[in-house]
């Protein structure tokens, strides 16, 4: 990804952007999905753990790595790029603060985006097999809040903090400008994100309507995540489906 300064000017638009900023953020998020998972599943945590949080664990298991180690090693991982830049060990509360804020905001605007998409799919089908896309999940148990907090962390790990870097380095290598290669990894990531959600014995079913506004909300985040850091992109994913999967829902008739 584009280069940016080791040193920080300490206002909030820098420092919310830094990898203790992001980690400090991330953890009661972490803590509240795995206490969450622990709680609800019992002896049976995989049937609630969302599914990028079940696919990187999986991984873990079969190169011999518990999978317990997962949040440890996004912790790590945070932490690796903390020392590699070299920033202050100093975090204020008030950016912990605004990147709450901040994340909300950019929730609504994307809650914004949805609605402007399905307007377009209203003009150009009649199709209403669009309303039973996972865009808007039905209900507001506690079950699918700690799923959708899973999906906030864990989605963003796989396709922002691991696949985003390593699309950028790999565009990097057939020496495309580092503005085009970001904006290619953006786009790619994002297609992969919205696949994805098709692919598994309990995927959804491919929908046209869901597929482009997951490619959408998917080149959303990757742009959240390159402008503004991980961790407001971790909790712009979690309130967005939040807001939309509890907030928001509106019960079956």
């Amino acid at each position: 990804m584009p280069e940016e300064p080791d040193n920080l000017t300490g206002d909030y638009w820098s420092e919310a952007r830094t990898p203790l900023s992001s980690l400090l953020f991330l953890i009661p998020w972490i803590a509240i999905y795995e206490f969450g998972v622990l709680a609800i599943g019992q002896d049976q945590p995989d049937a609630v753990r969302n599914g990028a949080d079940f696919w990187m664990r999986s991984l873990l298991s079969q190169a011999g790595v518990g999978q317990i180690l997962l949040p440890l090693f996004v912790i790590g991982m945070l932490l690796g790029w903390h020392l590699a830049r070299r920033n202050p060990w100093h975090v204020r509360l008030e950016t912990q603060v605004g990147m709450l804020a901040e994340s909300i905001l950019l929730a609504i605007v994307l809650v914004a985006v949805g609605q402007c998409h399905d307007l377009l799919f209203r003009q150009i089908t009649l199709d209403d097999a669009r309303n039973e896309a996972v865009l808007n999940a039905v209900g507001g148990s506690v079950t699918q809040a700690v799923s959708f907090i899973g999906a906030g962390v864990y989605e963003e790990v796989m396709f922002r903090l691991l696949l985003v870097p390593a699309a950028f380095l790999g565009f990097r290598m057939f020496e495309f400008p580092p503005k085009w290669a970001a904006a290619m990894a953006a786009v790619s990531t994002s297609f992969l994100f919205a696949i994805a959600h098709h692919v598994g014995p309990s995927a959804d079913a491919f929908n046209l309507f869901a597929f482009s506004f997951r490619a959408a909300a998917g080149l959303f985040f990757a742009t959240v995540f390159l402008l503004r850091g991980f961790g407001i992109t971790v909790g712009c994913h979690a309130a967005y489906d939040l807001l939309v999967g509890v907030l928001l829902a509106v019960p079956a008739d």
